[in-house]
C-alpha cells in the first residue's frame, strides 16, 4: 500500500505549519503529501513547498481541489486532510491497518481543538454519529482507496456537503462498512467559536436536514457562509 495525503488550502498560512508538522515523519516512511491551493494570497505555497511534495494549483472550492489533488497522487490509498486539521503520528501505519484489514474507506475519531467546553461535545456526537450512519466529515480525515475513489468519480462538484455526498455514493458501491479509527485528528475548532458553538450546531443541523431533503448545494453554501 502507497498513501498519499491530499490537502486543499486556501490562505491558510497561519495553520500550515502545524498542519504538516507531524507529516514529515510520514514523508520519511514513504508517504506522499500534496498540498492543493486554490489561489491563496498569503504565504500558504511558501509556507508548504519545503513540507510537502507537491503544490498543486487548482479552482477554489474544497471538493475541486481534493480531485485535482487526487489527479495529481501518487498513492493507491488516498487521505484528504484539511489544512486545519493535525492527523496522528501513525496515521499511515493505522489506515494500512485499516486497508489489510479489508476496508476500502474510512475516518478517524476528531478531536475539535479550543476554548469552548462544548467543542467536546460537538466532537463526541460527530464521532457516535458517523459510527451509526457511516457518514463523515471532512473534519475527521476521509481516507479511500483509489479504486473506491474512482468508483464514485471522486468528490461531487458541489461547494458544500461534498464530504456528506462523498460518503452516501460510497456506502452505495462498498459493500463493506467504512473503518471508523477510534485515534484522533485534531481539527481547528475557529469557524464553531467564531459564530458561536450552539448557533453552528443548529445551523449544521438545519443544512444537513435541508441536504437530505433535496435542497441544492449552492443554495446551502450562500445560507452557510452569508452569500
Amino acid at each position: 500500500m502507497s498513501l498519499s495525503i491530499i490537502i486543499p488550502a486556501l490562505n491558510e498560512a497561519e495553520n500550515l505549519a502545524q498542519t504538516l508538522a507531524p507529516l514529515q515523519a510520514m514523508r520519511q516512511r514513504g508517504v506522499e503529501v500534496v498540498l492543493v491551493d486554490g489561489g491563496s494570497a498569503d504565504a500558504t505555497k511558501s509556507i508548504a513547498a519545503p513540507l510537502v511534495d507537491q503544490v498543486v494549483p487548482s479552482a477554489h472550492g474544497r471538493a475541486r481541489q481534493m480531485n485535482a489533488g487526487a489527479q495529481h497522487a501518487k498513492g493507491s490509498v488516498l487521505l484528504f486532510l484539511h489544512a486545519d486539521s493535525m492527523a496522528p503520528d501513525d496515521a499511515d501505519i493505522l489506515i494500512a491497518d485499516a486497508i489489510a484489514r479489508g476496508a476500502a474507506w474510512g475516518r478517524f475519531d476528531v478531536h475539535i481543538h479550543g476554548q469552548a467546553h462544548l467543542l467536546k461535545v460537538v466532537a463526541w456526537m460527530m464521532n457516535q454519529r458517523s459510527r451509526l450512519s457511516g457518514i463523515a466529515t471532512g473534519d475527521q480525515g476521509l481516507f479511500m482507496t483509489r479504486q473506491a475513489y474512482a468508483a464514485v468519480s471522486g468528490f461531487p462538484a458541489q461547494p458544500l456537503m461534498e464530504d456528506i455526498e462523498i460518503c452516501r455514493r460510497l456506502k452505495q458501491v462498498v459493500s463493506r462498512r467504512p473503518a471508523c479509527l477510534s485515534e484522533k485528528i485534531t481539527t481547528s475548532g475557529r469557524r464553531w467559536e467564531k459564530h458561536g458553538v450552539l448557533r453552528t450546531i443548529l445551523l449544521m443541523w438545519q443544512l444537513r436536514f435541508r441536504y437530505w431533503c433535496g435542497a441544492s448545494p449552492d443554495d446551502l453554501y450562500m445560507a452557510y457562509y452569508g452569500k
